[in-house]
């Protein structure tokens, strides 16, 4: 899976790392009381302790920490019962206190495994070196005034885990496939709502090149990436890139650089030698995190159904194919609404009903699963429908359609429209007789050796009783009646 770019000098590897910045889904700051909704007016979401005023103390926020905590456990990772905070040094406008609050030597959580999930079922497991807990800063706007950049604070102080991944990935559809998957389990934790648009959830990505097996290049960090599009783009942009500077004999210089999305590459910002010195040392007006086991058991008793765990489930005990099983569990919504579906009915049938016709008619009407006209009892009906031979397969889509745009039952089109199936065997037969008694010719055809015949003949029963007659047992009878 590996992404090689051959160079005139030889192959090179690309090598990623990333740094996913998620919003802790909480409703107040990390330090301070104020509120975190998205899209409030600037500097209305903003306490003094966030503005930095001179005297204010910052006061930790349990349910941030047990967030990361949460986080921590979905990522199979080590919890650090004793953690603490650094001040890390750097002046920027729209960091009122002139350092941010970060955790450095002493994260809360330690290392842990993300299992990607690749094409054809392939897996890796990716290493997750640490979570840390920080607060954000502000933003600063700078198309509002024609020489003034202006500062919002609403951000500043909201709580945020940094998740660092090592160097494991080595595509941008490995880094595409990291991000979906840790997007996933934040979501099924509800640590994170992983809104990418609304800078919820950003990854800085760190990209270098070396010859396969050679020791690690210089890397190149890109920061704050709010998609998964821009990261596989701003990937092979950056690769490419330094692959063509080291064929020509330069070397790399570390940096941080920007990715432009709209010029679709990447340009340098400053320069990040080690002696880019934040100056950390242990906030003096924040002790040490500590909490015990029982604090940590309490969470780890509360935790859900993840999706590794839930798409095992689903093809082990429902037998669904593992394609199907990842689409299903991809949203926990989803998931949820298939298992209402499938609950005590042919969980592969469901299966296919809802990646099909339910998630086909939803694009055809504009819908999302929120939105949806279609409850998952209603789909279930038509699941059951289908599976007793009230109605076919094809019959099925049509009424499913117009339930969508209806908003009827199943059983009520169903009946409006005279559609169920003919399971009558006398009734079947009666067509049966009458499409051999028209069709002579092609009934001596068959009978002269043309056994592709018997399509055509499955079609005029099924056209004479429009459409309705049950197809296994038309199978059952037509045959011996074509044998004579």
């Amino acid at each position: 899976m590996g992404m090689i770019i051959q160079g005139a000098t030889g192959d090179w590897e690309v090598v990623i790392g990333l740094e996913v910045h998620a919003q802790v889904s909480s409703n107040a700051k990390l330090f301070s009381g104020s509120a975190t909704e998205y899209g409030a007016e600037q500097n209305t979401q903003v306490s003094f302790v966030d503005a930095a005023m001179p005297g204010m103390l910052p006061v930790i926020n349990r349910a941030a920490v047990e967030q990361a905590v949460k986080t921590g456990l979905g990522l199979k990772a080590k919890i650090n019962n004793f953690s603490v905070f650094d001040r890390k040094n750097y002046f920027y406008a729209d960091l009122p206190q002139g350092y941010q609050i970060s955790q450095f030597l002493q994260p809360i959580v330690g290392e842990g495994i993300l299992t990607i999930d690749l094409k054809d079922g392939v897996t890796r497991e990716i290493g997750i070196t640490r979570l840390h807990l920080e607060q954000d800063a502000g933003k600063s706007i700078h198309d509002q005034h024609p020489s003034m950049t202006l500062v919002d604070l609403n951000r500043s102080g909201v709580a945020l885990m940094e998740i660092v991944s090592e160097p494991d990935m080595r595509s941008p559809e490995e880094a595409a496939a990291y991000v979906k998957k840790l997007r996933s389990i934040l979501r099924y934790l509800g640590t994170c709502d992983g809104n990418m648009d609304e800078g919820s959830m950003r990854a800085d990505v760190n990209v270098s090149v070396r010859r396969p097996g050679d020791e690690l290049g210089t890397r190149c960090e890109m920061k704050n990436i709010n998609s998964v599009r821009f990261i596989q783009a701003a990937i092979v942009y950056e690769a490419n890139r330094q692959v063509d500077i080291l064929e020509e004999g330069g070397t790399i210089a570390q940096e941080t650089r920007l990715y432009d999305s709209v010029k679709g590459e990447t340009r340098s910002m400053r320069s990040k030698e080690e002696a880019h010195d934040y100056r950390y040392f242990p906030d003096p007006d924040l002790l040490p995190l500590e909490f015990d086991d029982a604090f940590v058991n309490a969470i780890k008793a509360d935790l859900p159904e993840l999706p590794d765990a839930k798409k095992d489930r689903f093809i082990s005990e429902m037998g669904i194919s593992p394609y199907d099983a990842g689409v299903l569990v991809a949203e926990k919504e989803v998931a949820d609404f298939f298992e209402l579906v499938a609950k005590g009915r042919d969980a592969k049938l469901s299966a296919n009903w809802v990646t099909g016709e339910f998630f086909g008619n939803l694009k055809r009407t504009g819908n999302t699963l929120a939105t949806s006209p279609i409850s998952a009892d209603a789909l279930g009906e038509v699941v059951d429908l289908v599976k007793d031979g009230t109605i076919s397969n094809r019959i099925a889509k049509e009424v499913f359609e117009e339930m969508f745009d209806t908003g009827k039952s199943a059983s009520a089109i169903v009946d409006e429209k005279g559609l169920k199936q003919v399971s009558d065997t006398g009734a079947i037969e009666v067509a049966i007789d009458e499409v051999i008694a028209a069709n002579p010719e092609k009934l001596a055809e068959y009978r002269g050796g043309k056994d592709k015949l018997l399509g055509f003949f499955m079609g005029q029963v099924m056209k004479n009783t429009g459409g309705k007659a049950n197809p296994g047992i038309v199978n059952k009878l037509l045959k011996p009646k074509l044998d004579g």
